[in-house]
Formats: C-alpha cells, structure tokens, sequence
C-alpha cells in the first residue's frame, strides 16, 4: 500500500497534478481559455464604452450625425419613390428614364465607386476609355430625341380612361356590352338614380 501511495504521490502529490500539466502540453486548459476570453470580451466593450463616455452635445456634432444617417434610408426611400412613379405615371416615368440613358458611362462608374466605398465594399476601378463612352452616349441622341417625342405624343391620352375594343366581331361586342344576370349587380343598378 505504501508503494502504491508514493506512486500516486509522485504524480499528484505536493499540490502539483503532473497529469494535467503533461495534458495541457496536448490541449488548452478550458478554464484558463474561458478567462482569457472573459477578460478580452470585458476588455472590448470597456473601449467600446469609452467611445460614448463622452456624448455629442455641439449642434455640429448632432448634425453630422443625423447627415451619416441619411444615404441608405433616402437610396431605400428613393428606389421605392421610383416604383411608385412607374405605377402612377408611366409616361413621366419613361421620360426620366430617358434621361438617365444619357448620363455618360464614367459618370455611373464614378457614381458606384462613392457608393462602393461608402458602405466599405472595395471597387475596382476598370480602365474605361472615357473618349468612346462620350461618343456612345453622344450617338444614342437622336434615338432619345425621337423617344422623347413619342412619349410626349402618348402624354395627352395616357390619362385619359380607354374602351376596350374586344374585337371586330359584332356579336362578341353586343356580349361585352350587354349586362349580365347578376342579381347582386342588378339590385345595386335599382338603386342608383
């Protein structure tokens, strides 16, 4: 028993565990790891409390931020905008973007760049020969100035309310014409002065 006793007091007598520690060699102590990241986690939102420590109390201050606020909500709101003037108003719509079909192609690459950048995407700047994009835009002219011209024609009629033309055929258009056996349509046709 006393062999025994001094085997077992060589590995994890005089408060040292030798099993543990040769282990630990192999893999990372769990508890000391989980401290670690406790104090880093308490570490990073103690900085990141530093940074609000200080509120912005400037009329300056508060400006600039409600201005870095601003860009995603008015793209968002303006995408929507656009939605609802194509439902509303095709022909102004279709006039705007026509409009846009001139804006000459460095324009829009410069336009992605700010955007990219401002919201921390990278953008890679493609080589584009700025002379040919001005010449492209400058041949689509004719075709805008006719395209303007056609929806400017279209603008008086596209408000006004249209009669559908069901087709040549004389009976299909006394059908289409001819009120229908509903009663519920009826009654409410009694009752219309």
């Amino acid at each position: 028993m006393g062999m025994m006793r001094d085997f077992l007091m060589m590995f994890f007598g005089s408060g040292r565990n030798v099993v543990a520690e040769t282990a630990e060699v192999f893999r990372v102590n769990a508890e000391a790891e989980d401290r670690r990241a406790s104090e880093h986690r308490g570490a990073a939102l103690g900085q990141y409390a530093a940074e609000f420590e200080h509120p912005c109390v400037g009329g300056f201050d508060q400006f600039i931020n409600g201005l870095n606020r601003l860009p995603r909500p008015m793209m968002a709101f303006g995408v929507l905008g656009l939605l609802v003037a194509a439902i509303v108003n095709p022909v102004w719509f279709s006039q705007r973007m026509v409009g846009i079909a001139l804006v000459p192609e460095p324009m829009w690459w410069l336009m992605g760049a700010i955007v990219s950048f401002y919201f921390g995407a990278r953008h890679q700047a493609h080589g584009q020969n700025f002379q040919r994009s001005i010449a492209e835009t400058m041949a689509r002219v004719p075709q805008v100035v006719q395209d303007l011209s056609t929806l400017e024609a279209l603008a008086p009629t596209a408000t006004a309310p249209r009669v559908a033309d069901p087709t040549p055929d004389a009976r299909v258009t006394q059908v289409a014409v001819t009120p229908s056996g509903n009663a519920a349509l009826d009654d409410w046709m009694r009752t219309q002065p």
